[in-house]
Order: C-alpha cells, then sequence, then structure tokens
C-alpha cells in the first residue's frame, strides 16, 4: 500500500546573485514609488484644505464689512485697567518684560486667551 500526501509541493527555485539584487531593487523601488505617491496625495490634500480655508476666512472677512458701523466706545481713563484683564499683578524680583513673557508663554501651553488667565504674582526664583 502507497501513501500519497495530498498537499502540494512547492518548487523551491535557487536565484542567483544577480537575480536577488535585482528582486532587491525592484522591491525598493516599488516602495519608494508608493512614498512618492503618498507624498503627492498629502500635498495635494494640503493645497486644497488651504484654498478651503483661505475661502473661508475671505468671507468671514467680508461680512463684518457689510455689517453698520458700532458706536465710538467711551474714553478709556488712564488708571482703568484694560478690558478683559482680571486685575492687578505683583511682581517681585522680576523685569516687566519678563513677567509678560511667562504669562504670553504659560496662556500658550495651556491653549486660553490671555484674558481668560488670572495672574497674582511672579516671582523670580535664584538658586
Amino acid at each position: 500500500m502507497e501513501v500519497t500526501s495530498a498537499a502540494p509541493t512547492l518548487a523551491i527555485q535557487n536565484l542567483t546573485f544577480g537575480e536577488g539584487v535585482l528582486y532587491a531593487i525592484l522591491g525598493m523601488l516599488v516602495v519608494f514609488f508608493a512614498l512618492v505617491l503618498i507624498m503627492v496625495i498629502i500635498k495635494i490634500l494640503v493645497k486644497v484644505t488651504d484654498s478651503s480655508a483661505a475661502k473661508k476666512a475671505a468671507k468671514a472677512a467680508e461680512a463684518p464689512a457689510e455689517a453698520a458701523p458700532a458706536e465710538p466706545a467711551a474714553p478709556v481713563k488712564r488708571d482703568d485697567p484694560a478690558p478683559g484683564t482680571a486685575g492687578d499683578i505683583k511682581l517681585y524680583t522680576t523685569d516687566p518684560k519678563d513677567a509678560a513673557m511667562i504669562m504670553a508663554i504659560v496662556a500658550d501651553a495651556l491653549g486660553k486667551p490671555l484674558n481668560e488667565l488670572r495672574f497674582k504674582s511672579i516671582r523670580e526664583i535664584k538658586e
């Protein structure tokens, strides 16, 4: 009695060094072509979204121009804080320019407008 296998056998093909190099180069070319294609698609999408955003910005800029002009605001007194401020801040051994930069950095890091934050004091820590 003879036993036969139903599984197909795979033919092993011996490649020469030149054929192996050729297949490797072809494989790399396919990968680089796919990467370049993806890059081109992304650049096209960026241009499309930028142009649509520019159109929306242009429409938004035109809309307020058509609105009636608002009444002029009352004159601001020299001692009054600016509109939207959260009060006074105490600076201890800190230059006002440095304090302004620190407040801007904190507002940017938190992703909030500066007028929504309240700084009570800023002190330079010397080591």
